[in-house]
């Protein structure tokens, strides 16, 4: 047993010292080649490794880019809402300012009138003095020549009769009296004269006050001019930076959340204004329904009032009542809208840029320029969306319409104010604020959009006005 274990171990011995020469030389040369693999692989892994961290220093950079850009963005934004703010105020105190001064003007103007007319009554007043005291210094010369006394008494014994008597006591009378009022009058109307002048002198003094208040409120108007001029200016420059950084002017950026507000309140509105729609269409067919039986009605009277006709008169009678019904039944339809779409002009005044191709993008909507304010009113029946500031569009009102069974969207923008709120119905033509330069503007105007369907951020139902408004 021993010996077969002897020989067993001397041939494992053998057999591991004949195979293990050749797997020693094998295994050197592998491992060269794995180590030169491992070492290639390692550089490759380095790359990628180097490649993924330069693409999120890329990343970060970009991000951190945006980030700076959406920053300036929001400054801007505010700067020119606060802007905005400030115009408005401005334009406010100018348009307050002004009433002001008209009223001072007016104030002066009629005081320089009261001054006139004053020194006309003392002139009258001085004449009339005057030409008393003349007539008094008469009746005092003759006293004096008379010695002083009047000799009323010689006049009343003079008398031939008692008739003769009674008309000289009546004369006597009616002399003294006379004397009597005129220096009764006389003293009245030097008094009356003494508080003419006092007035005239108080009118002067309010007149320069007024005169005073004029210049220093024309004073006010000029800084107030001055201080909108600086601030149009001021927002000019910024405008000028946005557009730069844009490449546009119009280009309504906004928040998420805000267009998902929009959007939510537009769901709701267009709820809204479906039932009107529907509720509209209702009462006009209630209205034609009504008009049709009172037509029927007079037309069966008009019938019943031709039967106690001769037979002669009762055909003729038919004839023209068959006629009058035809021409009856023919007016009942509706007439036809100004415009066939049912939109009206939304502002007065020419379009100062169109739909389409501008500044490397699309313009969506048309704009309308007028110098001064101009009135924005609602370019069909419909609900107000939302009505609110925004840091582009400015004073901005979001209308939703239904009519012929499409929905359509319309807005208004960059209006110096608002007159409607959010879910209001709203009439064809009724006003929806004044055309201004409030948000990405330069100047006044309109900037007017319309959307066959829903408004969505990127305005992929924005339309030409043009097609459905007369411009």
């Amino acid at each position: 047993m021993k010996k077969i274990k002897g020989i067993v171990l001397t041939t494992s011995i053998a057999c591991v010292l004949t195979f293990t020469a050749p797997i020693s030389t094998i295994s050197a040369e592998s491992i060269n080649d794995l180590n030169k693999e491992i070492n290639e692989l390692e550089q490759k892994k380095s790359s990628i490794s180097g490649k993924e961290s330069n693409v999120e220093q890329d990343k970060q950079k970009t991000q951190t880019k945006l980030k700076k850009n959406r920053q300036e963005q929001n400054k801007i934004d505010s700067e020119i809402q606060e802007i905005d703010t400030k115009l408005s105020d401005t334009k406010a105190k100018i348009e307050t300012k002004t009433e002001e001064i008209n009223t001072t003007k007016q104030k002066i103007e009629k005081n320089e009138k009261e001054i006139k007319q004053l020194k006309k009554e003392i002139k009258d007043l001085k004449e009339r003095i005057k030409k008393r005291d003349k007539l008094l210094q008469e009746r005092l010369r003759t006293i004096q020549q008379t010695g002083g006394n009047v000799q009323y008494m010689e006049v009343l014994m003079g008398a031939q009769s008692f008739g003769d008597f009674v008309d000289r006591a009546s004369a006597v009378n009616t002399i003294m009296d006379q004397d009597k009022a005129i220096m009764e009058k006389q003293e009245e109307e030097k008094k009356e004269l003494e508080e003419k002048k006092k007035e005239v002198e108080a009118k002067k003094k309010e007149l320069e006050k007024e005169k005073k208040n004029l210049e220093s409120q024309k004073a006010e108007f000029e800084s107030l001019k001055q201080t909108l001029d600086s601030q149009r200016e001021k927002k000019d420059k910024l405008m000028n930076e946005l557009e730069k950084k844009e490449d546009k002017l119009e280009k309504h950026k906004m928040s998420l959340e805000e267009e998902q507000e929009i959007l939510r309140q537009q769901q709701e509105a267009m709820q809204k204004e479906i039932q009107r729609a529907k509720e509209a269409k209702q009462a006009e067919e209630d209205k034609q329904k009504q008009l049709a039986a009172q037509r029927e009605k007079e037309r069966q009277q008009a019938n019943k009032s031709s039967d106690s006709n001769d037979s002669s008169s009762n055909s003729s009678s038919n004839s023209s009542s068959n006629s009058s019904n035809s021409s009856s039944s023919n007016t009942i339809t509706a007439p036809p809208a100004a415009n066939s779409k049912g939109f009206i002009r939304p502002a007065d005044g020419p379009v100062t840029s169109g739909f389409g191709p501008r500044w490397g993008t699309t313009h969506p909507g048309i704009d309308i320029g007028r110098g001064g304010s101009s009135t924005i009113r609602a370019a069909a029946d419909g609900t107000v969306i939302r009505s609110e500031y925004s840091s582009s569009y400015g004073n901005v009102v979001y209308m939703t319409h239904y009519m012929g069974g499409t929905s359509y969207t319309t807005v208004y923008a960059h209006m110096s104010s608002r007159s409607v709120s959010t879910g209001q119905t709203v009439k064809a033509g009724q006003p929806l604020g004044v055309m201004g330069s409030t948000g990405y503007s330069t100047g006044v105007h309109l900037h007017f959009e319309l959307h066959v369907g829903p408004w969505n951020g990127a305005k992929s139902n924005a339309v030409n006005p043009a097609k459905y408004v007369n411009f």
